[in-house]
Order: structure tokens, then C-alpha cells, then sequence
């Protein structure tokens, strides 16, 4: 359960979007949307394939700079 503190006099607009931003952050949705469709286990293992090679580029340049 997600629990915000709203302090007193505080605006409903700010601590909405308090709520809005801890619960992005669970990965609630995200999880929901993925388990709509079904995806074969090498389709997922390629894809991770290459959002490590990507990650592993970006710190080479990093390193590189």
C-alpha cells in the first residue's frame, strides 16, 4: 500500500502527483501491460541481449570522453 504524508495546507495537486510518482516507481502498470501478451522466452532474452550490449556502449563512450 502506498501511503503519501500531506502535510497541512499543502495542495491536493502536489501530493497527487507525490502519489502518481511512487507508484510509476512500483512498476505496477508495467507488469500488467506485459502479462496481456504473451512473449516466447527467446524473444525476451534477445531484446535483454541488446539492451545490454546498448548499456555496455553508452559506458564505453562515457569512458571514453
Amino acid at each position: 500500500m502506498i501511503i503519501i504524508p500531506v502535510k497541512e495546507g499543502e495542495n491536493i495537486d502536489r501530493a497527487l502527483k507525490k502519489f502518481k510518482r511512487k507508484f510509476e516507481k512500483t512498476g505496477v502498470i508495467k507488469e500488467l501491460r506485459a502479462r496481456q501478451v504473451f512473449r516466447k522466452p527467446s524473444v525476451e532474452k534477445r531484446e535483454e541481449i541488446i539492451k545490454a550490449v546498448y548499456i555496455q556502449q553508452l559506458q564505453m563512450d562515457e569512458q571514453s570522453i
